[in-house]
This record gives C-alpha cells, sequence and structure tokens, in this order.
C-alpha cells in the first residue's frame, strides 16, 4: 500500500537518511523508533511532503507521490502539540478542515467519529478546559474528518500519563481498526512503539536497524544496537516508574 524505496536526505553535506526501504500494508500501524537524531521527524516531514527528498521514490497505491504536493498526498497528521486552535471551541476545531472541502465528509460520519473517540459531551468546550487526552481525542477527530489515506501521528503519547495513554493507545487501535487506516507513529518511547504497533522501523542514525514485527524485535534484535537501546530505554522507564513508586510511598 506505501512503499519507501531507497529515500535518501542530507543537510549541509550531512547524510540524515541513507536508503530506506519498506513496505508498509493498508491498515498497519508501524512505529518509527529511534533516538533523537536517528531521522525519525526527516522522515516524517518526507512523507509528509514538508521536505523535499534528494533521492528514492515514496509510492503510495502504486502512485509515485515522490513529487506530488502536500494537499494531494492524502497524508494527515497529528503534531505532538495537537496544533488546536484556541478560539475555536471542541467541536469547530473538528470540522475545521471542512470549511474548504465541505463534501468530505457528511454529518452522519462526524457524528460517527464524535462518538467512537467519546467526544459527545466536550463538544461546546474551549480547548483550555479539555484534558490532555481530550485534546489528543479532538486533533485526532479533526485529521479524520478529512479521510486521510495515511495517518501519521507524531509522539501520540508523549504528553500523556498512565491511565490516560492507555486509554489513547486503545482509541489509536480501534481507530484502526474501524477504518483500515493505514498508520505510522514516530516515537521515542519503544514500550509504546512495541505496544501499539504491528511492525516497528527503528532507525540508527538514517539507517534501518531493524524493520520487524514487535515480538521478533524483542525476541530476535538483528544487532546490538537494537538490542542495547531497545533494553536500555525499558530499563530507564522501569527505573523512572520505580521512583515514582518510592516517592509516593515516602
Amino acid at each position: 500500500m506505501l512503499e519507501l524505496k531507497n529515500i535518501k536526505k542530507s543537510f549541509n553535506g550531512i547524510t540524515v537518511l541513507d536508503g530506506i526501504s519498506l513496505n508498509i500494508d493498508k491498515g498497519e500501524i508501524v512505529s518509527v523508533l529511534g533516538s533523537s537524531g536517528s531521522g525519525k521527524t526527516t522522515l516524517l516531514n518526507s512523507l509528509l511532503g514538508i521536505i523535499p527528498i534528494d533521492d528514492g521514490n515514496i509510492i503510495l497505491e502504486n502512485v509515485d507521490i515522490t513529487n506530488t504536493s502536500i494537499q494531494e498526498r492524502g497524508f494527515n497528521v497529528v503534531f505532538q502539540d495537537y496544533a488546536l486552535f484556541p478560539h475555536l471551541n471542541a467541536y469547530k476545531n473538528i470540522i475545521y478542515g471542512l470549511k474548504n472541502f465541505p463534501n468530505v465528509s457528511t454529518q452522519e460520519e462526524i457524528d460517527k467519529l464524535i462518538d467512537i473517540l467519546e467526544l459527545r459531551d466536550h463538544l461546546d468546550k474551549n480547548i483550555e478546559q479539555l484534558s490532555g487526552g481530550q485534546k489528543q481525542r479532538v486533533a485526532i477527530a479533526r485529521t479524520l474528518v478529512m479521510k486521510p489515506k495515511v495517518l501519521l501521528l507524531d509522539e501520540p503519547l508523549s504528553a500523556l500519563d498512565g491511565i490516560i495513554k492507555e486509554s489513547i493507545k486503545k482509541t489509536i487501535k480501534d481507530i484502526v481498526a474501524e477504518f483500515n487506516l493505514t498508520t505510522i507513529i514516530v516515537t521515542h518511547d519503544p514500550e509504546e512503539a512495541l505496544t501499539l504497533s504491528d511492525k516497528v522501523l527503528i532507525l540508527d542514525s538514517g539507517h534501518i536497524a531493524q524493520y520487524d514485527t514487535p515480538q521478533n524485535i524483542i525476541d530476535h534484535p538483528n544487532c546490538d544496537f537494537v538490542k542495547d537501546f531497545i533494553l536500555q530505554q525499558l530499563y530507564i522507564k522501569k527505573e523512572n516508574i520505580l521512583n515514582l513508586f518510592e516517592d509516593s510511598h515516602a
């Protein structure tokens, strides 16, 4: 459904993406995982068309969209900071994109999204009245009413904690299943990538370190970098959780 062929990108002579090739099937959730500077954001911006690639091809549904404009790619993104309009209530944020494309979604389809995302009781609220999880749901709804072919999520869980984070994970999975929506998630958190995705792309300094199912990555890391990165990050997260637990019981 989505194919990347030998994607390359450099800035000022420094290679940021070096030969990224992979296939993503329709309806799959794929996480792009890596530390700061690994190339995650550059890959996201390249897919969106925000920055041009130096070499390679982006193929969507057997059509080469490498040089297609942002508006025509059929990709929509939910950014890390949600990018909601503070002067509009939740409902007006959700339908904002339909002002210029009123026939993309019917009122029935909008209502269905609102109910799936459990936003019915929050539509009249101003953005500052919403919790972090509610803001995330509004941002997802605003993106989905435009019926993207591919949904991109930039660090969707980074500002959320505990039960809210688990709720948003379930929401993302439910949305993907309901609409058979190809979804790419950019994250620095191995736990999120491994528990949320059908496949995980691990980047190391612009190269593919491993592209595989979560289970295979855990059971069969194909290089020391993958093994060390996954174990180290999960250990750090475990230590942070233990420290928080100890502080709360001090």
